[in-house]
This record gives C-alpha cells, sequence and structure tokens, in this order.
C-alpha cells in the first residue's frame, strides 16, 4: 500500500512539473515562428548577421532551362509524351507519365551544367565533340554539353533503350539549343 502511494506521488509530481519545461500551453499562433526561430543570432562583435536576400538566381547567370528547351522539343527527344516540366532553380526537368513508357529528359544551365561534363570525364565517359555547334560542343551516349562564352548548358535524356538509338536526336536538339543561347 505504501508503495502505490509512493508511485501516485510521483506520478503526481511529474504530471505538474513537466509542462513548467516545456513553456507556454498555448501553441505559437498561426503564421507566427515559435520563440527565437528566424531571428538573427548575435555574432561575438554584437552585431547582427545580415538577412539573406530575397533575391532569386541572379538573371546574369543564364536564359531559363524550361525555355531552352520546351515541352515539345523534350517529347521529340524522348519519342514519347512528357508530364509538365519542372523548374528548380538553374535546372528543368521533364518527366514520362508514371503508365510509362520510361523517359526523362533533363536541363541544366550555369555551373550545373559544367560539374556535369567534369562528372562525365572523371568517370572516363566516351564523351565526342559536336563541330559547328557552340564554342565547345560535346556528347555523350546520353547527354550533350554545350558552352557559349561562359554559360554552359547540358541536357540529359533518360530512357530504356539502345543509347546510340539517342544520338542523332540529341544531335538535333543540340543544334537548337545552340540557337537559343
Amino acid at each position: 500500500m505504501r508503495t502505490r502511494r509512493l508511485i501516485a506521488l510521483a506520478l503526481t509530481a511529474t504530471l505538474f512539473t513537466a509542462p513548467a519545461g516545456c513553456g507556454s500551453d498555448e501553441p505559437p499562433a498561426a503564421g507566427s515562428a515559435a520563440p527565437g526561430a528566424g531571428s538573427p543570432v548575435a555574432d561575438p562583435t554584437g552585431e547582427a548577421p545580415a538577412e539573406p536576400s530575397a533575391e532569386s538566381v541572379d538573371d546574369a547567370a543564364g536564359p531559363d532551362a524550361c525555355a531552352l528547351v520546351s515541352k515539345a522539343d523534350a517529347e521529340r527527344l524522348a519519342g514519347t509524351p512528357l508530364d509538365e516540366p519542372v523548374a528548380a532553380g538553374q535546372s528543368c526537368t521533364y518527366t514520362g507519365p508514371t503508365s510509362g513508357p520510361t523517359a526523362q529528359v533533363e536541363v541544366f544551365v550555369g555551373d550545373g551544367a559544367k560539374k556535369y561534363l567534369d562528372i562525365e570525364r572523371q568517370l572516363e565517359h566516351e564523351i565526342r565533340e559536336l563541330a559547328g555547334t557552340a564554342d565547345e560542343a560535346l556528347l555523350t551516349a546520353e547527354a550533350f554539353f554545350l558552352r557559349k562564352g561562359d554559360l554552359w548548358v547540358a541536357v540529359r535524356l533518360v530512357r530504356l533503350n539502345d543509347p546510340q538509338e539517342n544520338r542523332a536526336p540529341l544531335e538535333r536538339l543540340a543544334r537548337t539549343v545552340a540557337g537559343r543561347m
């Protein structure tokens, strides 16, 4: 009996003291952040850090990836209907419908396109030159890379077919995209 009273007393004490450590009983109002969230923390000099810029990606970084390769262009390249594009930063992705067939066209503009090429080189994938297209134009089994001035663009095709079937469509689209850069 004494043990039961001690357990009951311990549970009661826990129930009364636990909420005190959690702060307010009321949830934050809709649209407001939790206390301290999102506010800049002062650095050791006592100055608050600069607020992050609300500006979007710098327009000087290059053209819109979805404008360089239209949905019709992507469908011609993939040889199948594709869903509406999904833009993210300096990239644009067209995917095949879930009902199939498997197809995806990815467009990268700027540093991401150059990094993709650098990785292809590190992996020692076969890379061929595509003459007369841009300042620099390269072709792999599933992608092409274009450079005009300092601007890089890469377009990658994902299909479950023989990559040799994709060579001519990739070359045609590379020439089209080079004209739009």
